[in-house]
């Protein structure tokens, strides 16, 4: 094929962000595509792919011949987000085994952490206390709800389901959990939450989900958790959170804790509260790394099904809110 006629992938990033290592990562997948930055792409018409993550806005509008766009993680608001995009073009979220095993460690990390109360030990171990929590139920006895059940919400449930735990799920269409109960939509919310004392939020953020963890929703959890209240466990998004909300909830008792991956400004401003709220685990937005080689063998596979007029996978219906 001239070297003229040969489509582009393109790897398009925020200003500021390199993304060499995405490119590197593509290339020997797709031998016969040229696989460039957004700024080397000046030959508009023959780029065919775009592989997103927080791309400039109106970016992606000066490609005529886009076929397809793919995020670069499992959300896909970034690019839901910008007003330019072409209403029909298809987008493609990233649903990997790799990347369902990293969230699901993450939130069976932090379900544990605030269930066996790690973090009042380390506390005691600072101050060097000798105390055992004579208290401490077992998993079957402590109830976790998951907002959000998608690939990463599912395994995620069975998984703690498996260690023991009594869990629950809720999306806001009906689905159904072989052994786990399950609720939906806004008449099923309030069954749920009543019966929630680890809440774990997956939930993409859509106009439906922005701010839905706030006040309102910390009221209506369980308050007999053997660990004094609520806990919250957001790797969702940060727009799902009112992050003030939480803030008053913790101080106010209806939430025991907090253990926090995402956040509506990222990174985390030096002045926010929570990187020194004793009640508030933060971590970097790290939940579930994207692996470039990982998720670079998803995207190739899917391009090259795609010429060869077979359909794309995991491609993002617009119209569902969630």
């Amino acid at each position: 094929m001239d070297q003229d006629e040969r489509h582009i992938v393109v790897v398009a990033m925020p200003a500021g962000d390199d993304p060499g290592t995405w490119i590197e990562a593509l290339r020997p997948r797709l031998p016969n595509f040229d696989v460039l930055s957004l700024d080397a792409a000046t030959d508009t018409a023959r780029v065919a792919y775009v592989v997103a993550w927080k791309h400039p806005r109106g970016a992606l509008a000066r490609f005529p011949n886009l076929k397809a766009v793919f995020s670069l993680g499992a959300g896909v608001d970034h690019l839901l987000s910008d007003p330019d995009l072409p209403v029909a073009l298809p987008i493609v979220r990233v649903v990997d085994p790799d990347l369902t095993s990293r969230m699901s460690e993450w939130v069976m990390l932090h379900v544990l952490m605030h269930h066996r109360q790690q973090r009042l030990y380390e506390w005691q171990q600072f101050e060097k206390i000798w105390a055992d929590d004579a208290t401490q139920p077992a998993a079957k006895d402590v109830r976790v709800g998951i907002m959000g059940l998608g690939v990463m919400g599912q395994d995620s449930a069975h998984k703690l389901a498996m260690m023991g735990f009594d869990v629950a799920g809720w999306s806001r269409t009906p689905k159904t959990l072989p052994g786990i109960e399950t609720f939906s939509g806004d008449a099923g919310l309030g069954s749920f939450l009543a019966r929630t004392q680890i809440l774990v939020s997956l939930l993409p953020l859509t106009s439906a989900t922005r701010g839905i963890l706030d006040l309102g929703l910390f009221r209506q959890l369980a308050r007999d958790s053997h660990v004094g209240g609520p806990v919250l466990i957001n790797a969702g998004r940060g727009g799902l959170q009112n992050e003030a909300d939480i803030l008053t909830a913790l101080d106010e008792g209806l939430l025991r804790a907090a253990t926090l991956d995402v956040f509506e400004t990222e990174p985390l401003p030096q002045t926010s509260e929570f990187w020194h709220h004793p009640a508030v685990m933060v971590t970097p937005h790290n939940a579930a790394i994207s692996s470039p080689q990982t998720i670079a063998a998803f995207i190739a596979d899917q391009i090259e099904a795609a010429e060869d007029c077979e359909p794309l996978e995991h491609v993002v219906d617009r119209n569902a809110e969630y």
